[in-house]
C-alpha cells in the first residue's frame, strides 16, 4: 500500500534529511498550473538547503511517498479525479483504488508509516468558525496528539477561529513552537494578537526540542509557526475584510464539511484579485526552506 522513492527510502534508512510536501495544496489549494509550479518549487528549496523532498499522494490506490514530475501533473490538471483524503479516508481510497489528495492529517500519517519526521505546509486545519454550534473541527488537530511528526507552517488557516484552534491544543497538549515569534502568524498575515509561549531563535534549537521531545517518547507531533516574510504579509484589515465576504459567501450557497476549504481559499483569491494567490505561494516556500532547515540540524544532532 505504500512505494517510497528509492533515494528517499535510502535517506530515511540511513538518517538523512527528508521533509515532506503534501498534496491538497497541489488538487485543492492552487489553480493550475500555479499548483505544478508551486510544488516544483518547495522541493527545489527543500534541495537547495541539503535535504530530500517527498511529496507524497495516493496514486490508484498506492501512497507514493516521492511524487515524479509526472504524478504532479497528474493530479494538478484535472485529467483525474483526485479525492481530498485526511486519516479517515486512507482505508477506503486505498482499498478501492483511487486517488488521493493528502491533507495535513493525512500527510502525517504517511510520514509516520515511513519513518519522516518533518513535513511543511501552508497553513493547518483547525476549529472553524462556527465551531461552538457545527462542532467543525479539523482532524489536523488530532493527528498531532498521534504521529511524531513536525509540522511547519505559517500558523492555522486565517479562514479559521485561530483562538479557539489555539485552546484546542493546549487542552490537547500539544507543543507548540514560533519561529522568531511571540504571536500566532496568521497565515496571509503575520498578525493575529495570539501570544505564543514558546519563542525559538534557530533552526537548531527548534530541531533540539522536537529531539528531546521524541527522545522522551513522548507521543504526537510539534506544531511549528513560522510567519510569513515581512514583504509578503497582507494587510491584516484588509485580508480580514476578504475572508470575512468569503464567509459570508460561502454560507449563503449552503458549502460545508470538505468543501468548506477550498472555496474559501478560491473565493479569496478572486476577492483579492489574485494577490492572496501569491501570498500563499510565498509563505509556503518561506516554510520549506525553515522545515529543511530544521531537519538537516536534527538529522545532523543524532549523528
Amino acid at each position: 500500500m505504500i512505494r517510497i522513492r528509492p533515494d528517499i527510502a535510502k535517506a530515511i534508512q540511513e538518517n538523512r534529511p527528508v521533509v515532506a510536501l503534501e498534496s491538497t495544496i497541489i488538487s485543492h489549494g492552487m489553480p493550475y498550473p500555479q499548483n505544478v509550479e508551486t510544488a516544483k518549487r518547495c522541493q527545489e528549496i527543500i534541495e537547495e538547503q541539503g535535504a530530500l523532498a517527498a511529496t507524497i499522494a495516493i496514486l490508484d490506490g498506492e501512497i507514493v511517498i516521492g511524487l515524479t514530475d509526472q504524478e504532479i501533473e497528474q493530479i494538478a490538471n484535472g485529467s483525474v479525479e483526485v479525492l481530498k483524503v485526511g486519516r479517515k479516508d486512507l482505508p477506503v481510497v486505498i482499498q478501492k483504488k483511487q486517488n488521493g489528495a493528502l491533507t495535513v492529517s493525512g500527510t502525517m500519517v504517511a510520514c509516520q508509516m515511513a519513518g519522516i519526521r518533518f513535513f511543511a505546509t501552508g497553513g493547518i486545519g483547525g476549529v472553524h468558525r462556527g465551531a461552538e454550534t457545527t462542532y467543525d473541527i479539523s482532524s489536523d488537530l488530532e493527528e498531532f496528539t498521534k504521529s511524531q511528526v513536525a509540522v511547519i507552517s505559517a500558523g492555522a488557516k486565517a479562514i479559521l477561529d485561530l483562538e479557539k484552534t489555539m485552546e484546542y491544543m493546549e487542552t490537547k497538549g500539544i507543543l507548540v513552537l514560533g519561529y522568531d515569534t511571540d504571536e500566532l502568524p496568521a497565515f496571509y498575515t503575520r498578525e493575529s494578537g495570539i501570544p505564543l509561549e514558546y519563542n525559538c531563535q534557530t533552526p537548531e534549537e527548534i530541531a533540539s526540542i522536537c529531539a528531546m521531545k521524541w527522545n522522551m517518547n513522548l507521543e504526537g507531533g510539534v506544531f511549528i509557526a513560522n510567519p510569513i516574510p515581512l514583504q509578503y504579509s497582507y494587510p491584516k484589515a484588509e485580508i480580514d475584510q476578504a475572508i470575512d465576504q468569503a464567509v459570508q459567501d460561502m454560507n449563503r450557497l449552503g458549502i460545508k464539511g470538505k468543501k468548506t476549504t477550498p472555496y474559501l481559499l478560491s473565493r479569496i483569491t478572486e476577492i483579492t484579485a489574485n494577490k492572496s494567490l501569491e501570498v500563499n505561494m510565498q509563505l509556503v516556500f518561506n516554510n520549506c526552506q525553515l522545515a529543511a532547515k530544521i531537519a538537516v540540524a536534527y538529522w545532523k544532532g543524532q549523528q
